[in-house]
């Protein structure tokens, strides 16, 4: 029998019950449908004041924020004429790469042919 073993010796206690940490069951049955339900409305956000909501597949200002709109339109009107730009950059690019490569190829044909007129000057000699 072991000197101290009883005194230290704990009990086992059968496992807790986990408790659910989910309000929905103590929810009405209105609010679950609102909330749980197939009815939801648009998602929408508020940032610095200014609410936004998804509507057919874009963000749109809510009726309150017209000055977003405007703000909104006039970064399309942006983003489409850097667009533009970008496109017309890219064509000169192509532009000037084709003329890159047909000088390169003159360039090689008359460094052949230099060779050849040299190679003709020799044996000549």
């Amino acid at each position: 029998m072991p000197l101290l073993g009883s005194i230290f010796s704990l009990k086992k206690f059968s496992p807790r019950k986990s408790a659910s940490l989910s309000n929905i069951p103590m929810l009405e049955r209105s609010v679950k449908k609102t909330e749980l339900g197939l009815e939801y409305g648009a998602p929408f956000i508020n940032i610095g004041g200014h609410v936004l909501k998804f509507e057919d597949g874009q963000w749109v200002a809510d009726s309150e924020g017209k000055g977003m709109q405007v703000e909104m339109q006039r970064l399309k009107q942006r983003s489409q004429k850097l667009e533009e730009e970008n496109n017309f950059l890219k064509l000169k690019v192509d532009i000037l790469l084709d003329m890159l490569s047909e000088m390169t190829a003159d360039s090689q044909l008359m460094q052949k042919e230099l060779q050849e007129i040299r190679t003709r000057e020799r044996r000549r000699k």
